[in-house]
Order: structure tokens, then C-alpha cells, then sequence
């Protein structure tokens, strides 16, 4: 029983990990909390069902709706944030809220109100390891998240683009004054953080066999409190805050005995971790 729920907290965790990236790295370049972060996975999920109808194939869908939501993010930050940088960081703020319920109307109107199947054939089989039960599709989020985070990690450490957007990331004015373009960082940061989000959406899509418009609706103040937990800015944070977000859900909604909303658990985690780190877990002063 233990090894099984386990095994379901490392899925959900790492689901969780691809959205709350997205969110993290545009708060560490702009310290803009991306409400609207929320509603491109939810246009991700849509892009890849609708692809998927169209093509028939789940890894050509999969990799249509990352680069449609890409595109996605990149129109965010083009004509929202952009022409709002100068103001004060609340306005962004409330203009992000208000994209992200009109895209949940959007997705209303034009998918209907009701839960959409996404029945894909991922190409894999379940796996029976004694008492362990691991789904084809836990296979499928394992054999996409954690490439995808190696690969994230991989630009962020190894590559050029990688410190020019951690250099972004701490000070805008220095790094354009070095002759780095802190806009093109900060578009780069929307992309593959929007990328990221599209990804999460099929997976989650696929995973529960059900799109419908509000699905970002929980995702939005989770990834929140993943960040927070984690330290704002943080993408090493982000990631170990998410596992322990995922884990400690399955595991907690196991063992307790006392009727408790799932998704509470996560403010309460956040809450009683910031209780002794203020700051979150890899968060700097």
C-alpha cells in the first residue's frame, strides 16, 4: 500500500513540478505572480486533445500543444505584461487574473461546459511489481516530466541562453547593460515556462481521461503555494516543493482519518513549512 501511494505522489508531484516551473521563472525575471500561467495549461490540455482528434497520434499531439501553448505564452508576455512593466507590479497582477477567467470563459464557449474525454493509446503497458500497480500512463508522465526537467536543467546550467536568463533573473538593468537582450531572456522564460504548463495540461488530460474549462482552476493557487513553499524564484525549489506537495497529499490522504479537501493540504503544508522558513525551503533572504 505504502509503495503504491508512493509511486501516485511521485506522478502527481512531478505534474505539479512542470506548472509551477513555468510560474517561478517568470516571477524570478519580471516578480510577476503569472496567474494566466494556469489558464495556458488549460489551453494546452485543449490544443492536445484537439490535435489528437486531428492527427490520431499522441506524441505528434503532445508536441503540437507544447508549441502552440509556447506560442501562447509568448503572446502573454508580448501584449500584457510587456506594456504594463512600468507600472506598478499589481497591475500586471490583476490584468493576469482577468486573462485567466476569460480564458476559462473562452474554453467554455468554444469546448462546451461539460468534461471531454482524452482517451490517447499512449503506446505503453502497465507494469505489475508485486504489490506495485504503475498505470500506463504513470509510465508516460515518468517518461516525459523527468526528461523534460533533466532537459531544463541541462539549459539552465550548461548552456549560454541558460546564464543569460539566471543573470536576467537578478538584475535586468546589469545584464542590458553587458549588451544582453533582457527582453528576449524574459520571452525565452515565457516560452519554455509556457511549454512546460501545455505539457502538464495533456499529461493531466490523458492521466484522468477528462479537458473541461475551469481544470486550471486548482492548479492556479497550487502552483502558488508550490512556489512559495519552495522560494519564489526558485526552479530548484519549485521542483522539490512540488514532489513534497504530491507525495505529501497521496501519502497524508492515506493515513488520515478525518475528512480533509485534498487540495487544502497544500496550504497547509506551505503554511507549517513557512512557519520555521519563512523564505521557503530554498528561498533567499
Amino acid at each position: 500500500m505504502f509503495w503504491q501511494q508512493l509511486t501516485n505522489g511521485i506522478t502527481i508531484g512531478s505534474i505539479y513540478a512542470l506548472i509551477a516551473l513555468g510560474l517561478t521563472m517568470v516571477y524570478g525575471v519580471l516578480r510577476i505572480l503569472h496567474i494566466a500561467h494556469a489558464g495556458i495549461y488549460a489551453f494546452g490540455a485543449y490544443s492536445g486533445l484537439v490535435a489528437f482528434r486531428l492527427v490520431g497520434n499522441f506524441w505528434l499531439s503532445f508536441v503540437i500543444a507544447m508549441i502552440l501553448s509556447a506560442g501562447a505564452g509568448y503572446l502573454v508576455q508580448h501584449f500584457l505584461y510587456a506594456p504594463l512593466l512600468s507600472r506598478s507590479r499589481i497591475v500586471p497582477l490583476i490584468a493576469s487574473i482577468g486573462l485567466f477567467i476569460s480564458l476559462e470563459e473562452v474554453f467554455r464557449i468554444l469546448g462546451g461546459p461539460y468534461v471531454l474525454p482524452y482517451p490517447a493509446k499512449t503506446g505503453f503497458s502497465t507494469i505489475t511489481l508485486g504489490s506495485i500497480r504503475i498505470t500506463e500512463y504513470q509510465i508516460l508522465i515518468f517518461a516525459i516530466t523527468f526528461p523534460l526537467l533533466a532537459l531544463l536543467w541541462y539549459i539552465m546550467n550548461k548552456t549560454k541562453i541558460g546564464l543569460a536568463m539566471r543573470a536576467t533573473s537578478q538584475d535586468m538593468e546589469i545584464v542590458a547593460a553587458m549588451g544582453i537582450h533582457a527582453d528576449r531572456m524574459v520571452a525565452v522564460n515565457f516560452l519554455i515556462g509556457s511549454a512546460l504548463a501545455g505539457a502538464a495540461g495533456v499529461l493531466v488530460g490523458v492521466y484522468f481521461n477528462s479537458v473541461y474549462p475551469t481544470m486550471g482552476s486548482v492548479p492556479a493557487y497550487k502552483a502558488l503555494a508550490i512556489i512559495v513553499l519552495g522560494g519564489l524564484g526558485s526552479v530548484p525549489g519549485a521542483v522539490i516543493a512540488a514532489l513534497f506537495i504530491g507525495l505529501s497529499e497521496t501519502l497524508l490522504m492515506g493515513l488520515l482519518t478525518i475528512p480533509l479537501p485534498r487540495d487544502a493540504l497544500a496550504f497547509i503544508i506551505m503554511i507549517a513549512v513557512l512557519m520555521f522558513r519563512p523564505h521557503g525551503l530554498l528561498g533567499k533572504e
